[in-house]
């Protein structure tokens, strides 16, 4: 294929707000196969058992579709205009991940990738198949391969021009395209992406353990965050951005960065007495084409009880005490938690009304987690 046809793709790529255009082989990563079994071997990717399902078609875009040759990678930019760490401070304030703030990215890249992806079916007569994180293909790497940017030591592709703050796309394609220069591996002695983690996810540089990520526990994790991870989780109620905001290559990429996708006001600052009142068709209201409503109600008021109980907010006890009731018990477990690291004394009484009732093993080890407090109960 031609160099012009690649200048008339990336052409129309920007007009259609794609930030990063590039092209790889689908064989440029070889190496991806045995890095992917590593990680499913050492058990990193948690609960997530589709990985392990789709791990033969996730190991090469040829594994996925065999008749690959080229993948491109588009790349759209959704760096915050505040610095997301700010709002960790703001105990009675949930922080949502700054990639869902606003419409669903697949929503919003899917559309596009169609439509480039079309261009190039028509004038190469060859297949093409668009995906933005919906099957299982390892965009991060192969975005590297294409020369988008680097995976920092955090796992998430760095770009020298918008930081970590990237959405990723790509288009499989029978078509041979003349491929860009891939980018090397840029972070050097930093490591402020590990130091900063309040779980120490990574067991070494470029190395995630999904168990220990917040991200992971709060948006894929099913059952109640374990207790070790929910003093770390603070008021992280989707999502976690602590390694992707501290990267230093942010702050060269913002002289140059106007977000395609800003945050709606709403899911900014959202404060934790609202939230925790929502109800599941308030919840759906809210949520309503954002990738948060994708968790379900129960797991995201169990995120928000979480978030509560580390607030240090007295005045949000009594609103945890309303969710004692809830029917879900993954939202009474997570209720409980946060009446108790409020209100202890205030917890005790409770015990002795809520739990002779109770008939959920997990709820009722939450009361019991602090044997004095329910002396008797057991």
């Amino acid at each position: 294929m031609s160099q012009s046809l690649l200048a008339e793709l990336e052409a129309r790529a920007r007009a259609l707000g794609f930030d990063a255009f590039g092209v790889a082989r689908a064989d440029a990563r070889p190496d991806l196969p045995g890095k992917l079994a590593a990680a499913l071997a050492a058990g990193w990717h948690g609960d997530m058992e589709w990985m392990e399902e789709t791990a033969e078609r996730r190991a090469s875009p040829e594994g996925l579709w065999r008749e690959a040759r080229s993948v491109i990678l588009l790349g759209l930019n959704y760096g915050p205009k505040d610095d997301p760490l700010a709002l960790l401070e703001e105990k009675s304030l949930g922080t949502i991940s700054v990639y869902a703030r606003n419409r669903d990215y697949h929503d919003v890249i899917k559309g596009k990738l169609k439509d480039l992806a079309g261009l190039l079916a028509r004038r190469s007569g060859e297949e093409v198949k668009v995906f933005v994180d919906t099957a299982p293909l390892m965009e991060k790497p192969l975005a590297e391969a294409a020369g988008l940017g680097w995976q920092g030591k955090h796992t998430v592709l760095v770009s020298r021009q918008f930081g970590s703050w990237l959405f990723l796309g790509a288009i499989l394609t029978s078509a041979e395209l003349p491929v860009s220069e891939p980018h090397e591996e840029s972070c050097g002695s930093c490591r402020r992406c590990l130091d900063i983690c309040p779980t120490d996810a990574f067991p070494a540089p470029f190395q995630l353990d999904a168990r220990r990520c917040l991200a992971y526990l709060n948006i894929e994790h099913k059952g109640p965050i374990p207790l070790e991870f929910r003093a770390p989780m603070g008021n992280r109620i989707y999502g976690c951005d602590d390694c992707l905001a501290i990267c230093p290559w942010n702050k060269f990429a913002s002289v140059t960065r106007e977000a395609k996708l800003a945050a709606r006001e709403d899911l900014e600052r959202p404060a934790l007495a609202d939230l925790v009142r929502l109800d599941d068709a308030g919840f759906r209201a809210l949520f309503s084409g954002s990738p948060i409503k994708r968790i379900g109600h129960a797991r995201f008021l169990r995120n928000v009880l979480i978030a509560i109980g580390n607030s240090g907010d007295l005045d949000l006890s009594p609103l945890a005490e309303e969710r004692l009731a809830d029917p879900d018990p993954l939202v009474r477990g997570a209720a409980v938690w946060a009446v108790r690291r409020l209100a202890p004394e205030r917890s005790r009484e409770l015990a002795l009304a809520y739990l002779p009732e109770e008939g959920d093993t997990s709820v009722r080890q939450e009361w019991t987690q602090d044997l004095h407090i329910v002396s008797g109960f057991g």
